[in-house]
């Protein structure tokens, strides 16, 4: 009994501090991004295609990235540091969007963002499951989501205030996230980094020695991203469908706020009837929302559709965390969680640069037609998946 309350302890207190960490590093990165797309057309005249190379390129670099931060924090144990620089990554992505006076100043901050998100991700979601108790995984990963999504919440609703400041609105926003931005990574220095005295020196992470049941979800969640394109599209066919640009911040606000209230409770649940269930009912919402964005105008539909788009996240991003610990060799756990996050990201290449040109050529709901069809051929063949028994 003595021995399990410091460990108890310790569970609890890292988990919380990674929460922090992301809600503060959150409140900057959101303060920036549901406007990005906004201020590259308005203000510094760029195109929907030049929107999904930028965000491409960007998501594709952190992508590579996430693998190998991955491989190196198994190899040498070194996840906290690691965790750090892709944090600290951040901070420096503000000032440059800050000074930047074209699109190709923004394509260089998204760059080092998403340089930061590759370096940091993987490790930040090995020490989770390090941290988490025993079939916990659910509810440790939901947890993390809700304060990650909180801070998204805070950094929305000071944009939405921020933007009607005038004709500064932007540049008082990029301003004023540095401070969250900073915060996080210092968070990152409470963090208990619980050394193994044994290090692996090789590490056999090879595609072929991989669990068959992982290689098809990772198969399917690639075919899947896609369809994915960033979010910045969706943001922007709301513009296109009567809503300011304050309004389009709400839009993401609900979409946040609905994801932080629900992510924790949906973790817990997928621990009790397994992530074979939760993970297909949220493909099935994401085909629903694309679907819906894609060719309805209702500006009452975009309000449900984006609450519904905030539980698809709730079921969905924690789960596939959950789920790629449970079935990955103990000591392989960053590696895998990096290779999920690098197909992800290496899909949003395509499925971006795609999205733009779809849009520019076929028109606004093209993308996102694309995007439903593919989620629900995600959902019908995860869940075939995940409830086959397979032999490895």
């Amino acid at each position: 009994m003595t021995e399990k309350r410091p460990r108890k302890k310790f569970i609890v207190s890292n988990i919380v501090i990674l929460g922090l960490v992301s809600l503060f590093t959150d409140i900057g990165t959101e303060m920036v991004y549901p406007i990005l797309p906004l201020y590259l057309t308005s203000v510094l005249g760029a195109s929907p295609a030049i929107i999904g190379t930028i965000e491409g390129v960007a998501e594709s670099l952190a992508a590579i990235l996430k693998l190998f931060s991955g491989m190196i924090a198994d190899k040498y144990n070194n996840k906290k540091q690691l965790a750090f620089i892709g944090y600290f990554a951040s901070f420096f992505n503000k000032v440059i969007i800050l000074f930047s006076v074209s699109w190709v100043g923004v394509l260089l901050a998204r760059i080092v963002d998403r340089f930061g998100k590759g370096v940091r991700t993987a490790p930040r979601d090995a020490l989770v499951a390090e941290s988490a108790e025993d079939g916990k995984l659910g509810k440790a990963y939901g947890l993390h989501k809700t304060f990650d999504m909180i801070g998204a919440s805070i950094g929305i609703l000071l944009a939405f205030f921020l933007m009607a400041s005038g004709s500064d609105g932007f540049r008082n926003i990029f301003i004023i996230s540095m401070i969250p931005a900073l915060i996080g990574p210092l968070c990152v220095l409470l963090v208990k980094d619980e050394k193994k005295k044994i290090a692996p020196k090789k590490l056999n992470f090879k595609w072929k020695t991989l669990n068959t049941k992982l290689k098809l979800f990772l198969i399917i969640i690639f075919i899947f991203s896609l369809g994915n394109s960033s979010n910045a599209f969706i943001l922007l066919r709301a513009s296109s469908a009567g809503f300011s640009s304050r309004e389009a911040i709400l839009l993401y606000f609900v979409f946040n706020i609905v994801a932080s209230l629900i992510s924790y409770p949906i973790g817990k649940l997928s621990d009790k009837i397994g992530r074979k269930y939760t993970l297909p009912i949220g493909y099935l919402l994401y085909g629903v929302v694309y679907l819906g964005i894609g060719l309805l105008n209702s500006r009452p539909a975009f309000w449900g559709l984006f609450v519904v788009y905030g539980v698809y996240t709730a079921l969905t991003a924690g789960g596939e965390r959950a789920l790629i610990a449970e079935i990955a060799p103990p000591h392989l756990k960053g590696s895998a969680l990096g290779l999920h996050s690098a197909i992800v990201g290496i899909g949003l290449l395509p499925a971006s640069l795609i999205a733009g040109v779809l849009w520019d050529t076929l028109g606004q709901a093209a993308p996102f037609v694309l995007g439903g069809c593919l989620a629900i051929f995600a959902s019908v063949a995860v869940f075939f998946v995940l409830n086959r028994k397979m032999v490895n």
